[in-house]
């Protein structure tokens, strides 16, 4: 299989033997799935394709074997996101190890040399190419305790609980802070007990515990594991219950629900992506009751009109504020 993403372009043309390395954080690439070695990441979709190549995988709360030849982490777009990966590998690895580092140069990888200085740790520009930039470092098996970047604040008149791998980390974002206005004053569509409702693309969990505060019997889903520890400790931390479970949208859940709540996501990483938007939309009506309420909120230029629209024939926008829109959409009695 061929390369598609620039890092990994940039990777191939090395000459060093990454046979049996530990690859954390990458993208799907055809060439990565195809070669050796394991993968350590907190995105599903890429733990399952690594799995469905027999590879071994590891999501971002399990350790991996410390015994590798070496790493390479792929810098995420959030610069606190990517310490929080080196600290990570220095606890799980021996001190020594070689590290590698590989991202876009507009995707924050300069700045590689800065965090790592504050980790007290050393690295060298390998290469550049395909407006992408390698370094090499090694590991120094800190003590630092990569559990501490986990951030506690308030909003809603909820305790959440976040981490630097989460949308929106330590704030509560303007889409999210407009739908929950519009849930407040324009309550659920629901009939019969309970109230079942799926919060997908959970985050810090801030729509499970207000739904679950307002009684609904909340299940909440997310692609990424950070999104779902968070959704977890953020239940807990306000003594609600709920079910969460890593997903990539509806694919690992059974039955149906009076409501779906979303505000989704549409960029991975840099990259602009519909599909996960438009898959939760277009399939919203198998997993919905007869009456059953989709609502959620959007960036006001994104294309889910007519989306909602194909999957249920019409919708209204209970909120506007010319940046975001949220939207509600009922299926209808058969």
């Amino acid at each position: 299989m061929t390369t598609q993403s620039p890092a990994c372009q940039l990777l191939a043309r090395q000459d060093a033997d990454y046979r049996g390395w530990l690859w954390v954080a990458p993208p799907r690439d055809g060439w990565l799935e195809s070669g050796e070695g394991l993968v350590w990441s907190a995105d599903l979709d890429v733990c399952a394709a690594w799995q469905r190549a027999g590879r071994p995988a590891y999501d971002a709360l399990t350790p991996p074997p410390s015994e590798v030849p070496g790493a390479v982490l792929f810098w995420p777009k959030s610069h606190a996101l990517g310490a929080w990966w080196v600290t990570a590998l220095n606890a799980a690895l021996p001190a020594g190890t070689p590290l590698q580092i590989v991202g876009e140069n507009q995707g924050g990888i300069k700045r590689v040399p800065k965090v790592l200085a504050s980790l007290d740790q050393a690295c060298r520009k390998l290469d550049t190419a395909r407006r992408c930039t390698l370094f090499a470092s090694r590991t120094v098996g800190s003590a630092r305790d990569s559990d501490a970047v986990w951030q506690t604040f308030t909003a809603e008149g909820l305790t959440l609980e976040s981490h630097p791998g989460v949308f929106g980390h330590g704030k509560l974002d303007d889409g999210t802070r407009l739908l929950l206005k519009a849930l407040a004053q324009s309550p659920l569509p629901a009939r019969g007990k309970p109230l079942r409702a799926l919060d997908v693309g959970c985050g810090d969990g801030v729509l499970s515990a207000w739904l679950a505060k307002q009684g609904y019997q909340v299940t909440a889903v997310d692609l990424n594991a950070f999104a779902v520890e968070a959704t977890r400790r953020t239940l807990a931390a306000n003594q609600l219950t709920g079910t969460v479970i890593q997903s990539d949208v509806y694919r690992q859940l059974e039955g149906t629900f009076e409501a779906i709540v979303s505000n989704p996501p549409f960029h991975q990483e840099r990259a602009i992506d519909y599909g996960p938007a438009e898959r939760l939309i277009r399939e919203a009506p198998a997993h919905l009751v007869g009456g059953g309420s989709l609502t959620l909120v959007a960036n006001a230029f994104l294309p889910y009109p007519e989306w909602l629209r194909a999957a249920f024939g019409d919708f209204e926008v209970l909120a506007d504020d010319r940046r975001f829109r949220v939207y509600r959409a009922i299926k209808a009695w058969r």
